[in-house]
């Protein structure tokens, strides 16, 4: 088969399997409580509507979906001290886990889903988290993993 018969190939079979999320129409989810994500909007076209202090979105077929929300930090606690609070449980059973300075990630798997988490947190805004949690099935992991970062490194609060 000819080399260049064999590139075609490639590149539409790469387009096939991952969608490009460079060339997906991306947009800004912002809301009263300070918080900034951007996020795939051709993908996420479906609001499924509010939940927990934010907006829920879906693929269209719905294997996927997207939370973007705030909540409140009331006792101002660091992302390592929130951790220990509201996840009790044993971080082993976690597929991903960062903590830094001003944010958590964390990712598990669960029925047959990956469940990502990722949090900021905001000393300017009295202390707010500001989160995106997707969950996308296993086994488009690495169609995912461009998506999933270019989302997690967008989450911000927004400036005072």
């Amino acid at each position: 088969m000819p080399t260049r018969m064999i590139m075609l190939l490639l590149v539409a079979a790469s387009s096939w399997v991952s969608p490009s999320w460079a060339q997906e129409r991306w947009t800004t989810y912002t809301d009263n409580r300070g918080t900034r994500i951007e996020y795939p909007q051709d993908i996420f076209s479906e609001r499924v509507g509010t939940q927990g202090g934010g907006e829920v979105f879906a693929t269209r077929d719905g294997r996927a979906r997207l939370h973007l929300f705030s909540m409140e930090n009331p006792k101002r606690l660091s992302p390592r001290e929130f951790l220990r609070s509201y996840f009790p449980a044993s971080r082993s059973t976690l597929t991903y886990d960062r903590v830094a300075r001003a944010f958590f990630a964390m990712s598990t798997r669960r029925d047959g889903m990956i469940v990502y988490l990722r949090c900021n947190f905001s000393s300017v805004r009295g202390g707010m988290l500001h989160c995106a949690d997707i969950r996308y099935p296993i086994n488009e992991k690495r169609n995912w993993d461009g998506i999933v970062t270019r989302i997690s490194r967008s989450v911000r609060p927004l400036p005072m």
